[in-house]
């Protein structure tokens, strides 16, 4: 798979708006749909790729559309390669990986894609968790492990992109391997 040079991301607070944005952001530029569909809390994600200027019209037409139901709305560029394995579930962590655990939780899904975008481009790091709205109210968290000073960093970083979406950021300089089980 080639690699996503920018996505948008928009949540919403309705379900009937989220297709209607959605349909907005696909027919104002040329994107690829990642993700539509209905999170926790009666709320709507959509996340499309394509280049970054494309993906910028692509958003701000969804957020117009969508008008005062946008929660959560944001563009990156360069998507950082970790993103998406973390969100699958997939990246599994050898004892030798385990350092501090930094844990970020947002209010939004969107927002803890931001946060976790700028926690791997801050800092070296390895994201094993991303964990978006369902069975979680509609929020979102992170886990990242590495060495104490990097996810300090990545901790600052994340914070900073999750913006007012921020519930809480953690780090455990020495957790227990237990912690780090599925």
């Amino acid at each position: 798979m080639a690699p996503i040079d920018s996505i948008g991301l928009l949540e919403v607070s309705s379900v009937a708006t989220g297709y209607r944005a959605a349909d907005a952001m696909l027919k104002a530029a040329s994107v690829g749909l990642i993700l539509s569909r209905s999170i926790c809390s009666g709320k709507f994600l959509i996340a499309v790729s394509g280049d970054a200027s494309s993906v910028k019209v692509a958003t701000a037409a969804g957020g117009t559309s969508a008008g005062a139901s946008v929660i959560e709305q944001g563009v990156i560029t360069q998507l950082h390669p970790s993103v998406f394995p973390a969100m699958g579930q997939s990246v599994q962590l050898e004892k030798e990986d385990v350092g501090a655990l930094g844990v970020i939780e947002t209010f939004s899904a969107a927002g803890i894609i931001l946060a976790a975008d700028a926690a791997c481009k801050a800092a070296d790091i390895i994201l094993f968790r991303l964990h978006l709205a369902m069975a979680l109210g509609g929020k979102g968290f992170l886990l990242m492990t590495g060495d104490q000073g990097s996810v300090e960093s990545a901790l600052r970083a994340g914070k900073d992109a999750a913006r007012g979406m921020l519930v809480n950021a953690v780090l455990i300089p020495s957790p227990d391997r237990l912690l780090l089980k599925d």
